[in-house]
């Protein structure tokens, strides 16, 4: 894999910062009582998606120069102001101001996640797989794809409120891929990605296969059609964020996926009223 540096890491971010910040535009247009609300800082954006929402946190601050204090200051502002705890995400090739200011002012570890990545190259192609059938998802299939995404993650319940609802909106993200795959005519499994031109990447999200269809090859095929459709459209790295140890993970490694680094999303809680 190639060696990642600050540079590489600020592309890579990407892949998170962006289809948080189309939720919140999406939100703004669609959603107006939500609240949402985007900013840039520091090199990065703060997104806010409405309170208890798992969209809504700085990313990709503190990669071009040192964070200041009066940056951190307009952190706390943007998201205590909504009532929400302030969050930024912190990797080791941030500049570690950022980390540096986190703990003087009291910021916890709210999350940990890995950062993985692989090269695309157009000429690649994989071979052919049976027994399912993957097409382009139709935006009136929103519903039904968010559905497939929330039993996967959760198969006893236990979803965040409002998941689904969080999910639907990125059919009119504009770089979007969504995929879904089909057996005897119903739909199984989910991939989704957002294409980010101007850093060269795709993020990969959105996967879920209903657990009867598991250990078909589903999510692997799945994988390979969202890499290749980012490849044709000019692609250089695809990028997925996994917890460690993960299905997802472990199907990443096996084409290709290597972890770039590990992340903390920093979190410090409103103050006390």
């Amino acid at each position: 894999m190639q060696f990642v540096d600050r540079a590489l890491a600020r592309r890579l971010e990407s892949a998170e910062e962006m289809p948080q910040v189309h939720h919140a535009e999406w939100c703004q247009k669609n959603q107006p009582s939500v609240g949402a609300a985007v900013e840039e800082i520091a090199g990065g954006h703060m997104i806010f998606a409405g309170l208890g929402s798992p969209i809504g946190r700085a990313v990709g601050m503190g990669f071009a120069e040192p964070v200041t204090a009066a940056e951190m200051d307009q952190l706390e502002h943007f998201y205590h102001s909504h009532g929400a705890p302030a969050q930024t995400d912190y990797c080791p090739l941030s500049d570690p101001s950022l980390l540096e200011l986190a703990k003087q002012r009291g910021y916890g570890i709210a999350e940990l996640n890995n950062v993985l990545v692989r090269k695309l190259d157009p000429s690649e192609r994989f071979s052919a797989r049976t027994g399912f059938t993957i097409r382009t998802g139709k935006p009136e299939e929103a519903p039904a794809f968010s559905s497939i995404v929330r039993r996967s993650f959760f198969p006893d319940g236990g979803e965040p409120e409002g998941f689904d609802e969080m999910i639907s909106p990125m059919f009119a993200f504009p770089g979007n891929l969504t995929f879904v795959a089909e057996i005897d005519g119903q739909l199984v499994a989910t991939g989704a990605g957002l294409i980010i031109p101007e850093h060269g990447i795709v993020g990969l999200y959105g996967a879920g296969t209903l657990k009867d269809y598991r250990r078909r090859g589903l999510q692997t095929a799945m994988l390979e059609r969202r890499m290749q459709a980012a490849a044709d459209a000019g692609c250089e790295y695809a990028v997925i964020v996994t917890l460690g140890g993960t299905t997802s993970q472990r199907n990443a490694e096996r084409l290709g996926f290597r972890v770039a680094y590990s992340k903390a999303t920093l979190i410090k809680q409103p103050p006390a009223l």
